[in-house]
């Protein structure tokens, strides 16, 4: 049963970052450097102070962004244009537009494995069940490993890389893939069902725990190993989490929560209390 009581209160939520250009997504490198995308095709580089600097233009609307294994760049979805390949210095290309000889329709959000390979969501169109599952190695190969999905959004990668937890936005639901030894994945699970209202993004804790933005209804919900949703953050106002769709762990003890407003022009933070799952690059 979901428990309607915020964990952390509203007000402790803090600014981070201000002046970004309705950011959905957030990814930390390992000198302490936050990225970010903006509206209009901006690629941010935010200090640890909070001080964003545009690093890039990739010329649409960023979706997802992750850093390579290595560090060495940042990759962003882009609406309209693909997979872009950022590097810190801002020289930037165009990664992949397509998969399984169809074009992505709407890149949505990826996750670097250890190996270098990345997941990436193609949402499709609202309602039409369209959405994929694609995977790219370090060359631009793109394979297509599951079909007929409600809007393919957030994805959140295991510890031991054997699942891979999909939100199904259309359907308010969080979906379970096995991914299985020759590189395919398994038929999904539902993981999770009645998560918010349009569930976007997610990260994992450290003990294997899922935190879900939800869009719509300007909340964060935990999805604890035993599948109990837990109420972890609502803003009623929609200032402090207005229209959050993505989070990532960070601070000096790797357990704050750093949460993209799409619905604003911030990045804010809080005090989680519980170490986050470390992406492969800060490994």
């Amino acid at each position: 049963m979901k428990d309607m009581e915020p964990q952390i209160a509203r007000e402790q939520f803090e600014i981070f970052a201000t002046g970004l250009d309705h950011p959905e997504s957030c990814a930390f490198d390992r000198d302490g450097n936050l990225w970010a995308g903006g509206e209009a095709g901006q690629v941010y580089r935010i200090d640890p102070a909070g001080k964003p600097r545009v690093i890039a233009n990739v010329g649409g609307f960023c979706c997802g962004i992750a850093l390579a294994p290595d560090d060495s760049a940042v990759f962003v979805c882009v609406s309209g244009v693909g997979v872009v390949r950022v590097s810190k210095d801002g020289t930037h290309d165009v990664f992949a537009t397509a998969a399984g000889g169809s074009k992505i329709v709407a890149p949505n959000h990826l996750v670097f494995d250890r190996a270098g390979r990345f997941y990436v969501t193609d949402s499709g169109n609202w309602m039409k069940r369209n959405g994929r599952l694609l995977r790219f190695d370090a060359s631009d190969d793109g394979v297509v490993l599951a079909e007929s999905l409600g809007y393919a959004n957030g994805l959140a990668l295991s510890d031991d890389e054997k699942s891979l937890f999909v939100v199904e936005s259309d359907t308010d639901s969080v979906l379970r893939f096995e991914l299985r030894r020759d590189g395919s994945a398994g038929t999904p699970e539902t993981y999770a069902r009645g998560v918010g209202r349009f569930p976007d993004g997610m990260a994992l804790d450290a003990d294997g725990n899922l935190y879900v933005c939800c869009y719509a209804s300007d909340e964060i919900w935990r999805i604890d190993r035993e599948r109990q949703l837990t109420l972890i953050a609502h803003d009623r106002w929609g200032i402090l989490l207005g229209r959050p769709t993505n989070l990532a762990f960070g601070g000096p003890s790797f357990d704050e929560i750093f949460v993209a407003n799409l619905g604003r022009f911030t990045i804010t933070r809080a005090k989680l209390g519980v170490r986050g799952r470390r992406p492969a690059n800060l490994l």
